[in-house]
């Protein structure tokens, strides 16, 4: 015995992409001139993406009066283990967002730039409103 598939009715879908190249060519044109250079969305992406993570939003908010925290800190802070303070720390200074110093056994960790500090604080504040 042969199974047919089954029948579907659908409606029909009403198409939502363009039909035409470009509508408004002038108005493209203007925005395309006023966008940011390939260099300055980089690195917003970088740093909107360490941006994306609860942890490394805490660590940076800690950090954004110009304190400087070490590992174990950061890890109390976060209340988890040194591993992951760690991971996280390492991971924005790969980003090139923090700086860091060895002090005998101990690495502190601190904003490279406060400029960083600065948006956040302003996404925040945004955000609380």
């Amino acid at each position: 015995m042969e199974l047919s598939p089954p029948r579907f009715v659908t409606k029909a879908q009403p198409i939502d992409i363009c039909q035409i190249r470009c509508f408004n060519a002038e108005l493209v044109n203007q925005v395309s001139e006023a966008l940011p250079g390939e260099d300055a969305l980089e690195n917003a992406q970088i740093l909107f993406g360490a941006l994306a993570d609860k942890s490394r939003l805490k660590i940076l908010h800690a950090l954004s009066d110009g304190q400087e925290l070490c590992v174990c800190d950061v890890a109390s802070l976060l209340e988890g283990k040194i591993a992951s303070a760690s991971h996280h720390l390492r991971k924005l200074r790969d980003l090139k967002i923090l700086k860091y110093r060895n002090d005998g056994k101990l690495a502190y960790y601190s904003l490279k730039d406060q400029r960083v500090a600065d948006i956040l604080c302003h996404a925040l504040k945004q955000l609380a409103e």
